[in-house]
């Protein structure tokens, strides 16, 4: 009798401290699938119960904001861009990570750096994005390290319906790299704080690497005026673009072509003070401030981007994993290799609200930029970061 009673209680007792978890994604086919495989792996090892809710991603943002107060969100949502952090961070639904998240040191400092805001991580890092030159190898006999090589092997492939080198000139975020190498910045980072009263688009480098945007079309003569990221990347499948600046959302089409490719960081370009760092979008997985099960949630978020967790999830989706182990023991495969090291070159997009306030006066800058040769470009910057400044305020 005493034996069934102690196996009574401690059958309570699991009931008591299991914990119900509600997790949104936006993940679909085999990425959800993944997350189910996970979450009932999970289930298993810890006695919770984990509930998977899909959320259009679009969506999620305003919803968690809108039902975490009432007590109707998630626990965990599975996962968000950094670029959408500081507006939940601020509006208070989110919740610190770094009590659960003792190590960071197998995760990628780039994706450690977008997921912290006001100096607290929001986020466990999961997957990230960035550009990189994409070449192809038939065209390309030596991958191209330097400015020199490259300028050389862009315009030996320029010609007779062939292109040495394509990107959308006229697009901001695809060109920050360049901006970034000459000195410019969105905002100036202060020790992981981002200060958004100092905007340095029109800096004396920002005016350099629009110089040099355009040259890339009228003194180079490598990028034609019209060319887009669809043109680049049918020019790239059809097998008459030898580079191509783009991101890992193009490799399944590369693939699908049978292109044999290779990947790696655009060069130093002439004259800069610092190296190509194009900017990086990080998904990672948030809590909910309001989630009655914190510890048991964080235990997930911590288990669904371990390195073992990430291999899978890159086997599921392709993601370009945040954990360095995981990217080690994926190296022979070139998207990872490739992009990862772009990656961890790169700088974070601005995770703060007024984020929103830099895209359409950036962008019209940078494409009127490149509109026709030896622009004004000290002028047209000038002007966005004055709009800039106006909509911040």
């Amino acid at each position: 009798m005493k034996k069934v009673l102690t196996l009574l209680s401690l059958a309570l007792i699991g009931q008591a401290s299991a914990a119900n978890l509600t997790v949104w994604t936006h993940f679909g086919t085999s990425e959800l699938q993944w997350l189910k495989d996970q979450a009932a792996q999970f289930d298993k090892k810890t006695g919770n119960k984990t509930t998977i809710v899909s959320v259009p991603f679009d969506q999620i943002p305003d919803k968690l904001i809108q039902s975490a107060p009432k007590g109707q969100g998630p626990d965990l949502v599975v996962t968000l861009p950094q670029d959408r952090l500081g507006q939940l961070a601020a509006a208070g639904v989110i919740e610190p990570m770094d009590k659960y998240v003792t190590s960071k040191t197998d995760l990628d400092k780039t994706a450690v750096s977008a997921m912290t805001y006001q100096g607290k991580l929001f986020g466990i890092p999961m997957f990230a994005e960035s550009v990189a030159l994409v070449y192809n190898k038939k065209l390309v006999s030596a991958p191209p390290t330097t400015w020199a090589s490259f300028l050389k092997t862009a315009q030996s492939n320029t010609g007779s319906g062939k292109f040495g080198y394509l990107t959308d000139l006229s697009n901001a975020y695809m060109n920050y790299g360049v901006i970034s190498a000459y000195g410019g910045y969105v905002f100036k980072n202060n020790g992981g704080t981002l200060n958004v009263k100092d905007v340095g688009l029109a800096n004396a480098g920002a005016d350099k690497a629009s110089a040099f945007l355009n040259d890339l079309r009228y003194k180079y003569n490598l990028v034609p005026e019209g060319v887009d990221g669809g043109a680049a990347k049918s020019a790239f499948t059809d097998g008459r673009l030898a580079m191509f600046l783009t991101g890992p959302w193009d490799m399944g089409d590369i693939k699908k072509a049978g292109i044999d490719y290779g990947i790696l960081p655009f060069p130093t370009p002439p004259g800069a003070t610092g190296k190509w760092s194009p900017f990086v979008g990080v998904q990672g997985t948030m809590m909910s401030a309001y989630s009655k099960n914190k510890a048991a949630a964080a235990q997930l978020a911590k288990q669904i981007s371990s390195a073992d967790a990430q291999i899978s999830f890159n086997k599921a989706g392709g993601r370009i994993p945040v954990s360095l182990a995981a990217r080690t023991k994926l190296k022979a495969d070139p998207v990872v290799a490739g992009f990862g090291k772009a990656i961890s070159m790169g700088t974070p997009m601005p995770n703060v609200p007024q984020m929103g306030a830099v895209w359409g006066p950036w962008s019209n800058a940078i494409a009127q930029s490149v509109q026709k040769a030896n622009q004004p470009y000290s002028q047209i910057l000038d002007k966005a970061v004055q709009e800039i400044n106006s909509n911040i305020k």
